[in-house]
């Protein structure tokens, strides 16, 4: 058989080998563009905000000891409207820079908000970003049985710590909204506009 002939009978061969891995090159790629989609689709849902308001029903008191040396007992806010403050704490800027942007907002203060910081770290830790970011109200130190108490676990980053969340609760002391930002950041006007339309 001359080479003219072996190359003849040998092209069907060619081709279906050559067809084959055009399958695998387009099932490849092609699996690749649907994983690429699903992970892109839930790091966009996942950081979605969820906020809205809630069935009015009486917070969940606490007693807890605060970075200042203090200890906060929230049943002895009543009177005042109170906004709960959920974050990972150490370790997390843009969680201290919110804080530090409440602060600076007046808001708060001319409607009478009081805003409680909550985080699951030992003072002296919470504390060396407090003074980077020149944060001066006290945080709450939770060992975590508030943060589970209100449900803010596993919000964000992390499955044993509280995500970026906010929860409202009017001066009898009953919850009115709540709020989880895994973008980690709530502009204070608009944390204060929720605040005003969930209190009506």
């Amino acid at each position: 058989m001359n080479r003219k002939t072996r190359e003849t009978v040998s092209d069907p061969a060619r081709t279906r080998r050559q067809s084959a891995r055009s399958r695998t090159r387009i099932w490849v790629t092609a699996s690749a563009v649907t994983v690429c989609a699903v992970l892109v689709g839930y790091g966009i849902y996942s950081a979605i905000p969820e906020a809205a308001p809630v069935d009015v029903e009486a917070a969940a008191d606490f007693t807890l000891p605060a970075t200042d040396g203090s200890t906060v007992r929230l049943s002895d806010l009543r009177g005042e409207t109170v906004v709960l403050y959920f974050n990972e704490g150490a370790g997390c800027g843009s969680c201290t820079a919110q804080m530090a942007a409440i602060e600076k907002n007046p808001g708060f203060a001319e409607e009478d908000i009081t805003v409680l910081p909550i985080v699951m770290n030992p003072a002296a830790q919470v504390q060396a970003d407090m003074d980077a970011f020149g944060v001066t109200t006290p945080y709450l130190l939770d060992d975590g049985t508030v943060s589970q108490a209100y449900d803010v676990l596993g919000k964000g980053m992390h499955a044993g710590l509280p995500g970026h969340g906010f929860v409202l609760i009017d001066a009898e002391g009953n919850e009115r909204w709540r709020g989880d930002y895994p973008s980690m950041w709530l502009d204070p006007d608009d944390l204060l506009h929720e605040v005003q339309e969930a209190l009506g």
